[in-house]
């Protein structure tokens, strides 16, 4: 009888081992690694409210409620995802008393705003926003999913701090034709020509550990590079992959000076400094534009540089690659 019992509670352990959940991540052991400069295109979901200005001495937009932040997605009850659409609603309207509604953080509200006309001329007292565009670096592409990773970090919306959220997006070619070096307390920038009809992927989120999509163009033949874990990144010598002049990819010298894989950074996980004399003569340090420079070690992709350390700008952290694979299955 005992022996009865045994058997049933060793059948109902293995059945609960068995259908305990877990996580298994299809991206490639072996990916490609990024370091081009590219254009970065994001049409935000909703009209961004960025500005109020004064019409008239009164402010239309502040007696309305509406505030920095805030993104418009209806005037009188039609659909708007661009300026161009809002703009076209406000021409066409019957009165100048517009019923708009709007999303504040998770919630939605409705209001009324009163336009005023001044020379034929319909004004909201709004300043708004509908896309943004810029350069960055691509960090990796997978050969097998082909999704992209770029950045290591969010794009936020300077005015109001907030993340775009992502109604469309494109990265394409860009070309570095200058950079504006780095100094203590100054970061520098790189600064770069476009060709968006010259693309390269869709860009279908934007997280706290980069930007990420499909990449549609053709896939690079480049040497692919082993997936490094936690474990096999190691302090001392790596490389970091960048454009410092037109679109040739180099490789510089830097020291990893710190791992941190803690839960809670997701995006400072390397401390590293530029040792290699070519790259800081030219930069200075870590500039802007260089956020998802591909950094290597040995055979091993280990991550990607995200920020600078501003008052020491041979300083900069880098995100754990794994960390962006991970959100770029998501």
């Amino acid at each position: 009888m005992i022996f009865k019992k045994f058997k049933k509670s060793f059948k109902l352990l293995l059945l609960s081992l068995f259908i305990i959940p877990f996580q298994v991540f299809a991206y490639s052991e072996y990916i490609i690694p990024g370091g081009e400069n590219i254009g970065i295109q994001i049409e935000s979901k909703g009209i961004m409210v960025v500005g109020i200005y004064e019409v008239g001495g009164k402010y239309p937009a502040t007696d309305a409620g509406l505030q920095i932040g805030d993104k418009i997605i209806k005037i009188n009850g039609s659909d708007v995802s661009n300026i161009e659409e809002m703009v076209a609603k406000i021409n066409t309207s019957e009165t100048l008393a517009l019923n708009v509604t709007y999303k504040r953080a998770t919630k939605t509200k409705e209001t009324v705003l009163n336009v005023i006309k001044e020379e034929d001329v319909f004004k909201t007292g709004l300043y708004v926003k509908d896309s943004i565009t810029g350069i960055g670096t691509l960090s990796f592409i997978d050969p097998n999913t082909k999704l992209f990773g770029a950045l290591g970090h969010e794009i936020t919306e300077k005015n109001t701090g907030q993340i775009l959220e992502v109604k469309d997006g494109k990265i394409f070619d860009a070309h570095v034709t200058g950079i504006d070096r780095s100094e203590e307390g100054k970061p520098g920038s790189k600064n770069a020509s476009f060709d968006i009809s010259n693309q390269y992927g869709d860009i279908v989120e934007n997280t706290e550990s980069g930007i990420f999509g499909t990449y549609t163009s053709e896939i690079p033949n480049k040497k692919l590079y082993k997936v490094a874990q936690f474990e096999d990144v190691k302090l001392g010598d790596a490389k970091l992959l960048t454009v410092l002049d037109g679109s040739e990819i180099g490789e510089y010298d830097i020291q990893i000076l710190k791992i941190n894989n803690q839960a809670n950074q997701k995006t400072k996980n390397i401390l590293f400094e530029i040792t290699d004399p070519k790259l800081l003569e030219k930069t200075g340090g870590v500039v802007q534009g260089m956020s998802g420079s591909t950094i290597i070690q040995g055979d091993y992709i280990i991550g990607a540089v995200t920020h600078v350390v501003v008052d020491s700008p041979k300083k900069g952290y880098g995100i754990l690659i794994v960390n962006m694979l991970e959100e770029a299955e998501n």
